[in-house]
C-alpha cells in the first residue's frame, strides 16, 4: 500500500472511537478537542488537552493519577514480576566504572558499586593512588532522581566543572570544585542545555552553551532558540560572564564550542537540527581583540575534531565520503580544500581521537566495532585487538600522550575497562567486573534478512546456549532506525533477566541509523522513513520464518524515536505481534516540532508545515493511524512526567487513542514515572521498577513462564 493510500479523507477512522464498549475499564478521557483542515484533509485532535503541562493543569494531573492507578493494579497480577525484580537487581549488582580521563597527574572516573542510584564520581593521584570520591550524587536528592550529568577536569587537573541534572530534565545547573580537597567553589551557571563544558587551557575558565531562561511554567515545554556560547571566569558571577559567539539572525542554529588540547583555538560548532551537517568557527585565544573565523560554511556535512598541530586541523568528515574519512584544514587558510589523510573505505569510520603521537580509528564493520591506529600522516600505525563481537567506547586522550582507555562490552558481556597504550600497542585492564551469571552460557549470532525491498538487513540475535524449543521461544525484538544513530552490542542486566528465563533477544540494525554512514541514514528519514517501518516489520517475519519465535511470542520494544517506530507497525501490522513496548515515543508526527527540542528533529521527519513531508507524517503517525477493528498486541505505554526531550503528551494522546479504539480485548496501557525524564540520569531503583513491570507484560503475553533463579 502507498503512503498516500494511508491517508484517510476525513477524521473518521483513524482516532475516532468505536461504539463498541470497551473490553477494559480504562479512565475516561475527554475527546473535546479541535478538527482541523491542512492541506485539504481533516485531522482530528481529540486528545490536545493532553499536551499541557502535568505539573500545571489540573485535569491532566488527574489522568494521569487514574491512569497509572489502572496500570499499576494491572501490573500487580503479572506472574513473575517480582521474580524479574529481584533477579535483575542481583543482575545489577556489580561494580562497574567509567571511561578514565586524565588531567594533569589525576585520573577522573565514575563509579558505581551495584545498587547506587547514580554512579559516583572519584579522582585518583596517579594510578597507584588510592581513589577517593569527588562528588557523590547520591546525597543530592532522597528519591535519587538528581544526577551528575557532564563533566571536565581542567587541564591540569586542579578543578573539575560539574553539570548537574535534576529529575531527568534536559536543563542543567553548572558548579566547579577544587579537585584536590573537593572543596565546592562559589561558581554557578544555570539555564545550559544541549552543551559540553571546554575549559580554558590556563584554567582560568570554561566555555558552555546557553539558551536564556524560559517563561514562568514553560521550562518543560517551550521550544529552545538563540543558543549562546558564554566563558564563565572562575571566582566571578554568571552575570560577568562573557558572550563569545551567537546568531540572533539565525536563531535556529545551535552552538557548541571546544578548546584544543594545545588551549591555542577555540572551535565553535553550529548545526540547525539533529543531521550532521556543520558550520564551524575558529577563534584564535592566543590574539586579543580576535573574533571568530569561518572555517566551514554552509550546514552541508558532518565535521568532528581528532586534533590539531599548530593549525593544522585533523576532522573525521563525510564530506566527499559517505562512510566518512580522516582530513586535515588549514585553520590559516580556511578557503584550502581539505587534505585527506585517512580515504573511506568499507566499514563506516565512526570516531578518532588523537593520542600520542598516533590516531585511533574507530570502525563499524556490520554493526560491530573495529579499532586500529594510523600515523599523523596517515600511514598505519598498529592494530588494537578487540575481545570479540561488540562495542569498544572511549579512546580519548591528548597529544603527546600515549596513554588512553577505552571499554569494551557486549550483549553477555558487562563493560571491562582497558589502559592501552598508543606507543607500544600495549593493553592492560584496567576495571574488570564481576558478575552474578556466567557469560558463556550465552551465544550472539548475526544474521541478514531481506526487507520489503530486497535491502539486506543485519540482526543480532541473542539467547541462551542449546537447542531451540519446538514452536520457537518468546523472542523480544528491539530496533531504533533513526537520526544516524548505530545500535550495537551493549550489556544490559535486565534484558539478561529476560534471557536467562529463556527469552531471546533479537536486535535489528534498521535503516535510518548510522550502521553503513550516510546513505544508510538517507534511506531511512524522510520520505523514505517508512523502509525504517518496513525493515522492522521484515525482522519480525523473518524471525518467525527462521522458527526463533511465532507471532504470539514476538514482541517488540522500541524507546524515543524507537517508541515512533513501535507505535508505526503496531497499527501496520497489529496481527504480527503479541505485545508492544513504546517508550518515550514520538506519537504525534503532525505537533513534534512544537515542544522542547522537536524542532531539530525536522531533519530526520520533515517539516509538518509544509504538504509533502505532511503527507508522510500523517501516513504513519501512531497518534493519527489507530484501526479501529483490528485485533491489537497487549501494549504497555511508557514515559515520564519530567521528559523535556519528548514531551509526555506524545505518550499520554495516543493512548487515550489506543483506549477509545476497538482494537480487541488485550490490554493497552500507559506506565508515567515520575521524577524522570528522557532516561538519562534515571536512578537505577526506577530502572528496575520499569524494567521489571515491562518484561513482566511482555512474558505474560508472550507465554514467557518466569522461574526463580538460584545464583
Amino acid at each position: 500500500m502507498s503512503l498516500n493510500a494511508q491517508i484517510p479523507a476525513d477524521d473518521a477512522a483513524p482516532i475516532a472511537g468505536s461504539a463498541a464498549a470497551p473490553t477494559f475499564a480504562y479512565p475516561a478521557s475527554d475527546r473535546s478537542g479541535p478538527t482541523e483542515t491542512h492541506f485539504g484533509i481533516r485531522v482530528a485532535d481529540p486528545y490536545r488537552w493532553l499536551e499541557n503541562d502535568v505539573r500545571g493543569d489540573v485535569k491532566v494531573k488527574a489522568w494521569v493519577d487514574a491512569q497509572n492507578a489502572v496500570t499499576d493494579a494491572y501490573l500487580d497480577t503479572l506472574p513473575g514480576r517480582d521474580v524479574l525484580k529481584a533477579r535483575m537487581t542481583k543482575l545489577m549488582n556489580f561494580e562497574r566504572f567509567g571511561v578514565p580521563r586524565k588531567a594533569g597527574s589525576r585520573y577522573f572516573y565514575t563509579r558505581n558499586d551495584g545498587l547506587q542510584n547514580q554512579s559516583v564520581l572519584y579522582a585518583q593521584d596517579g594510578l597507584a593512588g588510592a581513589r577517593r570520591v569527588l562528588i557523590d550524587p547520591n546525597t543530592w536528592a532522597k528519591d535519587g532522581a538528581t544526577a551528575l550529568a557532564e563533566w571536565a577536569p581542567s587541564d591540569d587537573g586542579s578543578k573539575l566543572v560539574y553539570a548537574i541534572q535534576d529529575g531527568g530534565s534536559d536543563w542543567r545547573t553548572v558548579k566547579v570544585l577544587d579537585a584536590a580537597t573537593g572543596k565546592m567553589l562559589d561558581d554557578e551557571v544555570k539555564w545550559v542545555k544541549y552543551s559540553n563544558l571546554s575549559w580554558a587551557g590556563d584554567g582560568s575558565g570554561f566555555y558552555y552553551s546557553r539558551f536564556a531562561a524560559p517563561a514562568e511554567g514553560q521550562a518543560f515545554q517551550s521550544t529552545t532558540s538563540n543558543q549562546q556560547v558564554w566563558f564563565h571566569r572562575i571566582g566571578t558571577p554568571q552575570s560577568a560572564d562573557t558572550l563569545v559567539y551567537e546568531t540572533p539572525d539565525r536563531p535556529a542554529l545551535g552552538h557548541s564550542a571546544q578548546v584544543t588540547d594545545d588551549g591555542k583555538y577555540l572551535l565553535i560548532t553550529s548545526s540547525a537540527g539533529t543531521d550532521e551537517r556543520y558550520e564551524m568557527h575558529v577563534l584564535d585565544l592566543g590574539t586579543p581583540g580576535a573574533k571568530p573565523k569561518a572555517l566551514v560554511k554552509g550546514l552541508e556535512n558532518n565535521w568532528e575534531l581528532v586534533g590539531n598541530v599548530g593549525a593544522r586541523f585533523y576532522f573525521l568528515t563525510n564530506k566527499g565520503a559517505p562512510r566518512q574519512r580522516l582530513v586535515t584544514l588549514d585553520a590559516a587558510r580556511p578557503k584550502a580544500a581539505p587534505v585527506q589523510i585517512v580515504p573511506e573505505r568499507t566499514d563506516t569510520l565512526v570516531g578518532a581521537s588523537m593520542v600520542g603521537e598516533k590516531i585511533v580509528l574507530a570502525y563499524l564493520g556490520d554493526a560491530k566495532s573495529e579499532a586500529e591506529m594510523v600515523t599523523l600522516d596517515g600511514k598505519p600505525g598498529g592494530a588494537i585487538t578487540l575481545p570479540g563481537i561488540g562495542t569498544a567506547a572511549g579512546f580519548g586522550g591528548k597529544a603527546g600522550d600515549p596513554e588512553t582507555f577505552y571499554t569494551f562490552s557486549s550483549f553477555a558481556t558487562p563493560p571491562t575497562v582497558y589502559r592501552f597504550n598508543t606507543t607500544t600497542g600495549e593493553a592492560s585492564v584496567f576495571a574488570q567486573p564481576r558478575v552474578a551469571f556466567d557469560p558463556a552460557a550465552y551465544e550472539t549470532l548475526q544474521q541478514f534478512y531481506p526487507s520489503k525491498d530486497g535491502t539486506k538487513i543485519p540482526v543480532f540475535i541473542v539467547r541462551k546456549k542449546g537447542p531451540m524449543p519446538s514452536g520457537g521461544a518468546p523472542t523480544l525484538l528491539y530496533g531504533y532506525g533513526g537520526f544516524n544513530i548505530s545500535v550495537t552490542p551493549s550489556f544490559s542486566a535486565t534484558k539478561l533477566a529476560w534471557l536467562e528465563q529463556g527469552g531471546v533477544l533479537a536486535i535489528a540494525n534498521l535503516r535510518g541509523g548510522g550502521e553503513y554512514g550516510k546513505a544508510w541514514h538517507d534511506a531511512g528519514r524522510l520520505q523514505n522513513k517508512q523502509n525504517v517501518f518496513d525493515d522492522f516489520i521484515g525482522a519480525g517475519e523473518y524471525l518467525i520464518a527462521q522458527g526463533i519465535t511465532a507471532k504470539d511470542k514476538l514482541a517488540i520494544e522500541g524507546r524515543s524515536n524507537g517508541g515512533l517506530l513501535v507505535g508505526a507497525v503496531v497499527n501496520q501490522r497489529p496481527d504480527l505481534f503479541a505485545a508492544a513496548l513504546p517508550g518515550v515515543g514520538v506519537m504525534d508526527m503532525l505537533r513534534f516540532d512544537r515542544w522542547t527540542a522537536g524542532r531539530y528533529w525536522v531533519d530526520d521527519y520533515g517539516h509538518p508545515d509544509k504538504e509533502a513531508d505532511f503527507k508522510a507524517l500523517r501516513a504513519y503517525s501512531p497518534y493519527h493511524n489507530v484501526k479501529p477493528g483490528a485485533d491489537y498486541p497487549a501494549i504497555l505505554v511508557t514515559t515520564a512526567d519530567t521528559d523535556d526531550r519528548v514531551v509526555p503528551g506524545h505518550s499520554f494522546k495516543y493512548t487515550a487513542a489506543l483506549q477509545a479504539a476497538d482494537i480487541g480485548a488485550k490490554p493497552h496501557l500507559i506506565r508515567i514515572e515520575t521524577r524522570a525524564g528522557h532516561g538519562s540520569g534515571k536512578p537505577t531503583d526506577k530502572i528496575i521498577e520499569e524494567s521489571a513491570d515491562m518484561y513482566a507484560f511482555i512474558g505474560k503475553w508472550t507465554g514467557l513462564k518466569i522461574d526463580a533463579v538460584e545464583k
